[in-house]
């Protein structure tokens, strides 16, 4: 059974994992909107990586008897200053989610709550991936600017392709 504290704390998560993909799914249709396809796909596959990572806090909360609370999410931004922002802002956005996941791994521990803890590996890991993955991308938009890279970039960027986690995963 999982402490009332811990499954509040991961029902924050979850909450947050649901505004995520919000926020990105905003990005998308941003980007769209200024012909950068590529890119709006690239968040489009953030869009439902998020998602399986709700999908996990979900069956997490719910495995150890606990009860998943959803609740109401704030709008996220429509408008950027420019494509490179948009990214910049994506970067930030996962640098918090990371912030947030080591908090849940602290009250894991002073919890000594062992499964709860070894839960949360997997988001440690995935965190380094996803602030690797949106800072990789910062550094090209400002390397390229607004010219004719851009167009290659996008178009790399298109090429990003969801993969699921394997089933015992999820």
């Amino acid at each position: 059974m999982i402490s009332t504290n811990m499954q509040d704390a991961l029902n924050e998560q979850l909450n947050f994992e649901l505004y995520s993909s919000y926020v990105y799914f905003s990005m998308a249709a941003y980007l769209e909107s200024i012909d950068l396809p590529g890119a709006a796909n690239w968040m489009m596959i953030q869009t439902q990586e998020e998602m399986v990572h709700v999908e996990k806090f979900y069956r997490y909360i719910n495995e150890r008897g606990g009860r998943v609370l959803l609740k109401e999410l704030k709008g996220p931004s429509t408008e950027w200053d420019s494509p490179v922002a948009v990214f910049q802002e994506a970067l930030e956005h996962e640098q918090a989610v990371t912030a947030r996941v080591n908090k849940l791994v602290d009250l894991s521990l002073k919890e000594s709550d062992h499964a709860t803890n070894s839960f949360l590996q997997w988001f440690v890991d995935e965190q380094v991936e996803e602030e690797a993955s949106a800072k990789a991308v910062v550094q090209q938009m400002k390397r390229v600017g607004d010219g004719q890279g851009l167009f290659f970039l996008d178009r790399e960027l298109g090429s990003r392709v969801f993969t699921p986690p394997p089933a015992t995963d999820a």
